[in-house]
């Protein structure tokens, strides 16, 4: 599905800024709708997978719409059904995160999980770099032609929907189960104060970490040909899938904290080097610093989540996660996208760059999370 959904997103902004003739704001806007859509959905079927104790069928749902979103972007011949084709794919991604990473954690022994979501983000990662990579070959094999491209996207998308439908087997449920609310009172009061604090810090990293078209745009402006601005999320995905399971491994045996602030580096890292660039080669370098910290970071939240949170609110811890995440990626996608009009796009970056450090002072008043543990409560 990575494949699929990144041979569209790493044209995306091209796309409708070349051929659809819309503007950074726009861009910026709809990526931030879209993208919060779908961590708000996640809020939704997390809840609902613990409510009915089963992962599977939901997850199922998701990756089906959003392999048949596919076919709108082809055929898309303004910015409306963009929009919706583009929402359309992030509430199929919405109904299946919460309960995939639900599952993953279910299955999971407590003294692995930063190793399984660090794999997880690892092979989920390849996908993302594949995609790019098939675009870039096909937008040269037909002459920049951007609808061929969105067309044989739709195959890949097809066939993830196949290979869960027919490949993976859930556990079965627990035969004796209450059937009751996860989102009452009481179950939020489980959750606890640790767990909410990795809410919190997860909603700040996402203000720094703005939608990656601004990263596409980027290399657009270095003077990358157009046919090869895919590269930069090849880049920065292959980045992401070499470190994500050593990172994910090495979770399991250090300060969660520590870790993330390490990330947090390697973010402010990429976005001085891509404020300062000023040729493509530079952009790369950028990227990858950003794939450093995504590596670095991703599966460790998950992780975090799942260490904080009772196993039967899990698909609910997510789901609330993933709410303040979209509420925070909104914000930052519209603000980068204004930043970039209005002061150009080393302002973008260097934002970023300032929500990274409220970030590394909020982990420093913060509980310390130690491998294999939970976070103690504040």
């Amino acid at each position: 599905m990575d494949v699929s959904s990144e041979m569209i997103h790493s044209l995306l902004p091209l796309f409708m800024v070349t051929v659809l003739g819309t503007g950074t704001v726009a861009v910026g806007i709809v990526e931030g709708l879209a993208e919060s859509l779908a961590l708000v959905v996640k809020v939704f079927s997390g809840t609902l997978s613990d409510y009915l104790g089963r992962r599977k069928p939901l997850a199922l749902f998701g990756y089906a719409l959003g392999a048949l979103s596919k076919p709108l972007f082809a055929v898309a011949s303004g910015l409306g059904l963009v929009i919706i084709a583009r929402l359309v794919d992030r509430v199929g991604k919405g109904l299946r995160g919460a309960p995939r990473d639900a599952l993953v954690a279910d299955i999971t022994p407590p003294h692995l999980r930063g190793a399984a979501f660090g794999l997880r983000q690892s092979l989920d990662t390849v996908g993302a770099f594949l995609g790019p990579l098939l675009a870039v070959g096909l937008m040269l094999l037909w002459a920049g032609d951007f609808r061929a491209v969105f067309w044989v996207a739709v195959i890949p998308g097809l066939m993830a929907v196949a290979l869960l439908l027919f490949g993976v087997q859930e556990p079965a449920p627990c035969p004796i189960r209450t059937w009751a609310n996860p989102i009452r009172r009481d179950n939020l009061i489980r959750l606890g104060r640790s767990y909410w604090w990795v809410v919190g810090i997860g909603s700040v990293f996402t203000l720094a970490r703005f939608s990656e078209a601004f990263l596409v745009l980027r290399a657009q402006q270095s003077g990358m040909l157009v046919a090869f601005v895919p590269l930069v999320m090849v880049a920065m995905n292959l980045v992401y899938a070499i470190t994500a399971y050593p990172f994910g491994k090495f979770a399991d045996t250090v300060s969660h904290n520590k870790l993330l602030v390490g990330g947090l580096l390697a973010l402010i890292a990429a976005d001085l080097v891509l404020a300062a660039a000023e040729h493509w080669s530079a952009v790369l370098l950028g990227v990858g610093f950003w794939g450093l910290h995504m590596g670095m970071t991703q599966g460790l939240l998950a992780a975090m989540v799942a260490d904080t949170a009772p196993s039967d609110l899990r698909g609910t811890a997510y789901g609330l996660f993933s709410l303040a995440a979209g509420c925070s990626i909104l914000v930052a996608s519209t603000l980068a996208g204004f930043l970039w009009d209005g002061l150009g796009a080393s302002a973008t970056f260097y934002a970023g760059a300032i929500f990274c450090v409220v970030a590394i002072l909020g982990i420093s008043l913060a509980p310390v999370g130690r491998a294999g543990s939970a976070i103690r409560d504040a």
